[in-house]
Formats: structure tokens, C-alpha cells, sequence
């Protein structure tokens, strides 16, 4: 028999819809998990579980009068911990900020809660959301094997899920930061374009080049999630007004029709053997769908990749203004080191970084005026241990690490990250496909047809080999 803690989001909603489960049974069963597992995975920095039960015995009432607020009614999720919250601290993975917005409220974060979400913490995090996690603070522990790379920043938002401790989290992407823990904690997650989801209340690294999205089992769950956090805001400016698709309903749509770019070299350059046959495989499955399968070429990358560095560091270095450099030592070595390359950094520096960008931008505008979506590898390999993170680093191959995450966010592009497999060591890989602005419907048809062909969202980790 399935426990609780392994359906997906969509299977629990089903079941609490139907009065099978009660949010309340299930909420005590996961705080249970979580009081059982997390002292040794570190997926969280805070546990809500007054707040959490409060919230479930409202929605078993509404819930037990007819009144279903949606799919995420009853279900148990958590926070990447740079959401503001009035109910829980906000860290976002530092010292120097203490609780950071105390009283505040992220829109994202507003929105679930009138979705009648359960939220069960708040998940730990890379200090300050950048590439390192703070070293006074535990490291999350990825479940599929306690020496392998969690990803970063939302590292606590890939753990949880994959280790069943909530159903769904939210993350954010600046370099890849949704896309890493997703591939490497083997679940699906979607950076939407930026825009799509409002960034206010959400604690900045670089404000041009956030992104905020759902991570979770699969790719319904995600479409879920995202179609309640999506849409015009009147606290972000920036965030798009386009009206927002039900998501989850369209999954079922199909492919057939649907033109779908795949680049050869790119898909193999470079790139582990394993990660380019998944890639074909995964070609061959939605041709077999109904898509076209057309030939693209992706535009150059490497500029863009080493100037996206120069533009995240100057705009962290305005995000943390207030904090730094006056509260210099409460921070970590590879943050702070980011923060004194933004200040050092010149208006020539940061306007080379955008014209880079706009390029990049406006080639790969052109692919997608003949295709509706792109494949794409996440990463060249399979899931990295840590001390090949650390190495990686250490030899300041850092663009290395975020050739084919970086571009994207430079672009705005939406991506939806998907598992595909795990090596003979055990550990995760997948890829990723890339949109048009605002292309996330098609997105979710293209993962949700994949995953009708294959059990990867299905498989969950034994967690006595990460504990």
C-alpha cells in the first residue's frame, strides 16, 4: 500500500477532495516525517506545526461543508526561507540579516494561504541565495545519497519533497537555483518567465534575474502550484499582467502539433553520455506523441554565461546595501566575496553584462519564432558529489557549472526541469525544457506527455542511505 508521504500533490488532493484523508490526519503524519527524518537531512529552518495544524482544521471544515478552494486545499507545503511570512521567521539562509520583513507578507507566499495550502516551514537555503550555504548552517542532505550535491540555493525546497516531507515547496531561480535541486534531488520543477510570478516579499539576489516557481514530483504538481502563484500584482510592477492558464487542467492536452527544437551538438557536446541519450529518448517519445521534432541551432552562450557573474554580483551587492558592508563578518566567504565584486564593479562592467544578454536574448527569440519549445541538458553530468562541487569552485570553472541555467535567466525564458534517469552510481540526472515568454502551458503538456512514458517521478529514494 502507497503511504501518504509518497503520492504526489495532485494524488493527496484527490484523496482529501474525496474525504478519504483529512487534512488534519495528513498534516500530523507529515509533521511526524519531518520530526522523524529532517534532524538528519536539514531540509528545513523552520517547522510551523501550530500554524500548520490551525490551517489544516480549517480546511477540513470547508473542505467537510462542500467548499473546495482548489487543488492545493488541505495539502501540506513549505517555503524556500526568503518568502516573507508574518507566522515565521525569514532568514534567507544568513546571520546578517536577521528576521529579515518580520510583518510581511510575499505575495506568493498570500496566495497559497487563500488557496487553503497548508504551510508546514520554511526550507533552508544558500546564504543570501547564492552559491554556498552559510557555514554555521547544516547543510540539507540530499536523500538519494548523503554525499551528493543537494543543488543550490533552493536546496532545502528540492530536499523536502523528494524525501516526503511536504508536497510541493517553492524555489527561486537566479542561475539555475530551481533547476539544480531539482535535478539533483530527481523531481520537476518550472522556472517560470520572468514576471510570471510576482517577486514581491521574495528577498532579492538580483532583482533583473529572479525567478520564483514551484518544485515538486511531477509535473501536474508543479502545473498546480504555479497556476496559484502566477499573475499581475499590484505590490510588483514588474510582475506580467497576461492572464493566467489553468495549468494543471491543460496537461492533458497533448502534444500532437506541437514543434519541438532540438539542437544535436548542443544536446551532446560536452555533455555525459547518459544526459544526451535521455535527451534523443525523450525526442523520440513526444515524436512518437505527436510532435514535430525540428532541427534548431542554439545561439552562442559563452559570453553571456561569463558576464551573468558581473550582473548578479552588482545587483546583490544593492540587495544587501543595508547589510553590507557594515555587517561584513556575519557573512560567509563565497557571498561576501560576490558582494565585494558588485561593489568593485564598473558601470562599463555591468553594461557590457547587459548588452551580452539583450543578444543572447534576441537570437534566442529568433529559434522560437519557428518552435514552440526547446530541449535542453540541465547540467553536462549526472548529479555531482559535494567534493566535485567543491573542486569545480575551487578551479573557478564556475561558468562551467552554469552553461546551460544561466543563459536562461539572462534571457527570461521559462524552463521546466525534468528526471530522467540515475547513473550506476545511484545518483539523479534529467533535462530540461526551454519556452517561449509566457510558454509555460506548453511546457507542462510537454513534461506531463513525458511523464505518461516514464516511471522517474515515480521512483523515491531510500532514505536509510542519506540518514
Amino acid at each position: 500500500m502507497t503511504e501518504l508521504h509518497d503520492l504526489s500533490l495532485v494524488e493527496v488532493s484527490q484523496r482529501l477532495k474525496r474525504r478519504e484523508v483529512s487534512p488534519v490526519e495528513l498534516v500530523n503524519a507529515m509533521l511526524e516525517r519531518i520530526h522523524a527524518l529532517d534532524p538528519q537531512l536539514h531540509s528545513y529552518a523552520i517547522v510551523t506545526p501550530e500554524l500548520a495544524l490551525r490551517q489544516a482544521k480549517e480546511a477540513e471544515a470547508e473542505i467537510g461543508k462542500g467548499k473546495v478552494r482548489g487543488p492545493l486545499h488541505g495539502v501540506p507545503i513549505a517555503l524556500k526561507d526568503l518568502c516573507a511570512t508574518p507566522e515565521a521567521p525569514t532568514r534567507v539562509g544568513a546571520l546578517a540579516l536577521g528576521a529579515w520583513n518580520p510583518n510581511g507578507e510575499a505575495t506568493v507566499a498570500a496566495r497559497l494561504r487563500e488557496a487553503g495550502a497548508v504551510l508546514l516551514g520554511k526550507l533552508q537555503m544558500t546564504e543570501g541565495a547564492y552559491g554556498a550555504h552559510h557555514p554555521e548552517i547544516a547543510v540539507p542532505v540530499n536523500p538519494w545519497r548523503a554525499d551528493a550535491w543537494p543543488g543550490v540555493s533552493s536546496s532545502g525546497s528540492g530536499v523536502a519533497p523528494a524525501a516526503g516531507l511536504c508536497f510541493g515547496a517553492l524555489g527561486t531561480d537566479t542561475g539555475g537555483s530551481i533547476r539544480f535541486p531539482t535535478y539533483c534531488c530527481s523531481l520537476s520543477g518550472i522556472k517560470p518567465t520572468w514576471g510570471r510570478v510576482s517577486r514581491h516579499g521574495v528577498f532579492p539576489l538580483a532583482e533583473s534575474l529572479d525567478h520564483v516557481g514551484p518544485m515538486a514530483r511531477t509535473v501536474a504538481d508543479a502545473a498546480a502550484m504555479l497556476g496559484v502563484i502566477a499573475g499581475a500584482d499590484p505590490d510588483d510592477p514588474t510582475a506580467l499582467g497576461a492572464p493566467v492558464p489553468d495549468y494543471l487542467a491543460s496537461v492533458e492536452t497533448g502534444v500532437r502539433g506541437l514543434r519541438i527544437g532540438y539542437d544535436e551538438d548542443y544536446c551532446s557536446a560536452g555533455v555525459a553520455p547518459e544526459i544526451s541519450a535521455a535527451l534523443r529518448d525523450a525526442a523520440e517519445r513526444l515524436r512518437d506523441r505527436g510532435a514535430e521534432i525540428v532541427a534548431v541551432s542554439v545561439p552562442p552562450r559563452a559570453e553571456t554565461v561569463a558576464r551573468w557573474t558581473v550582473m548578479c554580483a552588482a545587483e546583490a551587492a544593492l540587495a544587501h546595501a543595508e547589510t553590507f558592508p557594515s555587517r561584513a563578518d556575519q557573512y560567509g566567504p563565497l557571498l561576501r566575496a560576490l558582494l565585494e565584486h558588485g561593489r568593485s564593479a564598473s558601470a562599463l562592467d555591468y553594461a557590457a553584462a547587459h548588452r551580452a544578454r539583450l543578444y543572447f536574448a534576441g537570437a534566442l527569440a529568433r529559434v522560437f519564432e519557428g518552435v514552440d519549445a526547446m530541449l535542453s541538458p540541465t547540467w553536462h553530468r549526472p548529479t555531482p558529489t559535494h567534493q566535485q562541487v567543491e573542486e569545480l569552485l575551487a578551479s573557478g570553472e564556475v561558468d562551467a557549472l552554469i552553461s546551460f541555467t544561466a543563459p536562461f535567466d539572462m534571457s527570461g525564458s521559462p524552463a521546466l526541469c525534468l528526471p530522467a534517469g540515475f547513473d550506476d552510481h545511484g545518483l539523479p540526472y534529467g533535462f530540461q525544457v526551454i519556452g517561449r515568454h509566457l510558454g509555460e502551458e506548453t511546457l507542462c503538456q510537454i513534461g506531463h506527455a513525458y511523464q505518461q512514458d516514464t516511471d522517474w517521478h515515480r521512483r523515491r529514494p531510500s532514505l536509510a542511505t542519506a540518514a
